[in-house]
């Protein structure tokens, strides 16, 4: 959360830059568009209902999906929109005619045509009639203001229509809603006038087929003198016919039913087993309560038998009773099978009397079966023929009267009223769109931003990426703010003027971390070096070495840095003898160390020029020298060469207790600054990193407490003179 506010107040410039032009845009886009305003007219979809008792040749339609989105589909379409272009005459119209248009901006020609054309016209009263191209192109600009669709779930259609003037789009509305209603009641009375006169035309065809099959039917009974016969065309020896056949089935099928449980009585007396295994049998009402019965004297002979021996008189009438019964048993079961023979017998007596008597019948009818067989046929045709033409005829008079009754399958509900506010652009939506489009474009912007910013700009960056810590964090000074009392001052010499100032505080809190970098030895002999050219290596350095001076320590400062010596300028000492005359040519070692008043430091300038300076820092002169420094100087530093462009700093790393790494603020890309880092002795010289040229106004936007340098701000300004 913290990091997304630092985010927004460092990057708030750009992101409401971006956010307002964008916002400038979307208004100016409201300003110059044209206001647009939409008329909406409502349909209900209501088939026509059929009374009951009623057929119709039209088949009501049902209101499925399918049907409403192809109601849709009509109202869309070109065929009904081109009846309301002709109408409304939409194609003089300014807005969506084509001929107005093209004649607003007529060529020369075209002009002058015009104007001969024009009298002639007026005088004629009439207008010139709209070419086919013009009326589809009316159409299809007519079709795009116009949108169509169901409301919700009901059987609704809404209708609206777009324009630019209120009372236009409610009068196109409430037309394209009326042509709808018209196109459906033209559509259902021209398929009821083209069924009519189908239903008319096939009429009279099959009144010609009735016709001819009843004279035929008559002109048959007169010849064959079958007048007797019954209106369904059956003789009365037919009718008993077919009595007598259905009596038959009937005692045949009794007789079988009967035969069958003979044939499972005899095969029960056949294997010697009891009948009383017949459903019949069993579910008897005398046979079932005999046996109950049975079972319950055979229950008390068993219990008295359990308590007396067999002679028992008690026991002695009980199976007396038993044996009553069991022959009482018997004998129902005699009875039983004596009937199922009877009854068989019986069945099969009626079978063959009803068979004696359809033989007779049959018999005596056999003469009239041709002529019946042809008089029914004759029948049948006339008696179909006359079904359908009544059908026919009745379907002609309903489709009659459906041809001139207005059948209503849809109707206007709600028709289309002018709008009181425009409904394109919509003001506030398109505000809030510019307005997120804007942020989201703006934050994004910043984000790129950011990224391409690939320096170190806080201290988390540095722990996490390089493994170090930030010894301290010097902010950035311009000349104006060097100025003491009219007089121009580096930054070296600052913290000499103003010892309570922020920088001196910043520099002995980086002399104090450097210390503390290794309690056990603390670093005798320190080593400054960059990535980069222009990162204040030198400067602070020097800065460094006139604050430990100022404490009261030997220190010595050594320009390594031999192809640029910066810290010989400072001293003025470019064009004397230093390191290299020293290392080179075998130069007193006291001739080469001076002593500068001002910073209260010794200093070893760099010297002449050489064409190996990594090779002279390299040399086992180089290392006796430092050996020597150490013993005589309480604090050594070297000045070096950045790690990007030479060699030089490698070689001196291996001489030095540590690296003090400076780094330029937000500036110098990460990946170059961590490849160097990994080149000095994989980190284990390196005491840490030094921001330089922090700018407070900035760096304060990535968070409050991440570096030390903040504490010159507000609360804390008290205890700093500047």
């Amino acid at each position: 959360m913290h990091a997304a506010i630092n985010f927004a107040w460092r990057q708030w410039k750009l992101i409401a830059s971006v956010t307002g032009f964008v916002l400038i845009i979307a208004a100016v886009y409201l300003v110059r568009e044209t206001p647009l305003y939409t008329a909406t007219a409502t349909l209900l979809l209501d088939p026509q209902k059929v009374k009951v008792g009623q057929e119709t040749v039209m088949a009501d339609t049902e209101l499925d999906m399918a049907t409403i989105e192809n109601q849709i589909a009509i109202i869309n379409s070109s065929g009904l929109l081109r009846r309301v272009v002709e109408k409304e005459r939409l194609v003089n119209d300014p807005e969506f005619g084509v001929a107005r248009r093209r004649e607003a901006s007529p060529g020369l020609f075209a002009s002058l045509f015009g104007l001969f054309s024009k009298s002639s016209a007026e005088k004629k009263g009439a207008m010139t009639e709209p070419l086919p191209a013009e009326i589809v192109a009316t159409v299809e600009s007519l079709k795009g203001a116009l949108t169509v669709a169901r409301a919700g779930q009901a059987y609704v259609i809404v209708v609206s229509v777009t324009s630019a003037d209120p009372t236009k789009a409610a009068r196109l509305a409430n037309a394209v809603a009326d042509a709808y209603v018209v196109d459906k009641l033209d559509a259902r009375f021209e398929a009821a006038k083209r069924a009519s006169a189908w239903l008319s035309d096939r009429l009279v065809e099959l009144r010609q087929q009735l016709r001819q099959s009843e004279e035929e039917v008559a002109r048959f009974r007169s010849e064959n003198n079958l007048s007797g016969a019954s209106s369904t065309g059956v003789s009365l020896n037919q009718e008993q016919l077919g009595q007598l056949n259905g009596r038959l089935v009937q005692v045949r099928a009794e007789a079988a039913e009967k035969k069958a449980r003979l044939e499972m009585l005899r095969k029960i007396e056949a294997r010697g087993g009891s009948i009383a295994a017949l459903p019949d049998i069993v579910n008897s009402g005398a046979f079932a309560d005999l046996r109950k019965q049975a079972t319950d004297l055979s229950r008390q002979e068993a219990d008295l038998l359990a308590r007396y021996s067999g002679n028992h008189p008690s026991v002695v009438n009980i199976r007396a009773q038993l044996s009553d019964v069991t022959r009482a048993i018997h004998n129902e079961i005699e009875r039983l099978s004596a009937t199922i023979r009877n009854e068989y017998d019986l069945a099969k007596a009626r079978q063959e009397a009803v068979e004696k008597t359809l033989r007779e019948v049959t018999g005596a009818t056999d003469l009239d079966n041709t002529k019946a067989i042809t008089l029914r046929e004759l029948e049948r045709t006339a008696a179909v023929n006359k079904s359908l033409f009544e059908d026919f005829l009745q379907r002609a008079r309903i489709t009659q009267e459906q041809s001139t009754f207005e059948a209503r399958d849809a109707r206007v509900i709600t028709p289309a009223l002018p709008p009181g506010a425009p409904s394109k652009p919509k003001k506030m939506l398109t505000l809030l769109m510019a307005l997120a489009v804007g942020l989201m474009a703006g934050v994004g912007g910043a984000y790129a931003l950011e990224m391409l910013n690939a320096g170190f700009t806080t201290p988390r960056q540095i722990e996490e990426m390089l493994d170090l810590p930030l010894l301290a964090s010097i902010s950035r000074y311009d000349a104006r703010d060097l100025i003491i009392d009219g007089a121009p001052l580096t930054i070296p010499d600052y913290p000499l003027v103003r010892p309570l100032s922020r920088l001196s505080e910043a520099i002995r809190s980086l002399r104090s971390a450097v210390q503390m970098s290794d309690v056990d030895e603390p670093p005798k002999v320190l080593q400054f070096t960059s990535t980069l050219p222009g990162e204040g290596k030198t400067t602070l350095a020097l800065a460094l070495a006139g604050s430990a001076a100022q404490s009261g320590l030997k220190v010595l400062i050594i320009d390594g840095d031999l192809r640029h010596p910066s810290a010989s300028r400072f001293f003025k000492a470019e064009k004397g003898t230093g390191l290299v005359e020293y290392l080179a040519s075998g130069a007193d070692l006291k001739s080469v160390i001076l002593y500068s008043e001002k910073l209260r430091v010794w200093f070893m300038a760099g010297g002449g020029k050489t064409q190996n300076p990594a090779d002279l820092l390299g040399s086992d002169r180089m290392k006796a020298l430092i050996a020597a420094l150490r013993s005589e100087f309480d604090l050594v530093i070297i000045d070096t060469p950045p790690m990007g462009p030479v060699i030089d700093p490698l070689i001196v790393s291996q001489l030095v207790d540590k690296v003090v790494f400076v780094v330029r603020w937000a500036s110098t890309a990460r990946e170059l600054i961590s490849q160097s880092i990994e080149r000095l002795s994989g980190h284990k010289k390196v005491a840490g990193v030094v921001f330089n040229h922090v700018v407070d106004e900035q760096a304060q936007k990535y968070g409050k407490h991440s570096h030390s340098y903040y504490f010159g701000g507000g609360y804390y300004k008290k205890y700093y003179v500047e």
